[in-house]
């Protein structure tokens, strides 16, 4: 059982950086690909980030692809989300999840999920 804990989530303006943290307990880290998706009031859930165990393998939505980066500290057992150049449309609660063997891009492909942390941009 892994448990998740996002943070670093907050109210932004257009144009701003942020960076999120997810910490990691219960489990072996490196078995776990980590992924982060969002979800936006009255939208479904989706995909905006994927890295595999040891980092070599990364996957972007394309609606952040060059903005927004994927990192895991292996020996923090904590994944990142480096978010640049936010836009209003970026608003939405972001979830941390992991599942066990290999990265996949689907929610219903993970197993463990945090509580989300908000993430808002104002224009």
């Amino acid at each position: 059982q892994v448990h998740l804990v996002e943070s670093g989530g907050g109210l932004e303006q257009a144009g701003d950086s942020l960076r999120l943290s997810c910490a990691a307990s219960g489990g072996t880290f490196t078995s776990y690909a980590m992924g982060w998706f969002r979800q936006a009031p009255g939208k479904e859930r989706e995909f905006v980030a994927a890295i595999n165990w040891n980092s070599v393998s990364t996957y972007y939505a394309d609606s952040v692809k060059g903005r927004f980066t994927i990192s895991r500290d292996n020996a923090e057992n904590t994944v990142y989300l480096q978010m640049n150049s936010l836009k209003p449309e970026d608003t939405a609660v972001y979830y941390c999840a992991a599942r066990r063997g290999i990265v996949y891009t689907k929610a219903n492909e993970y197993d463990y999920w945090g509580q989300g942390t908000q993430v808002t941009v104002s224009s």
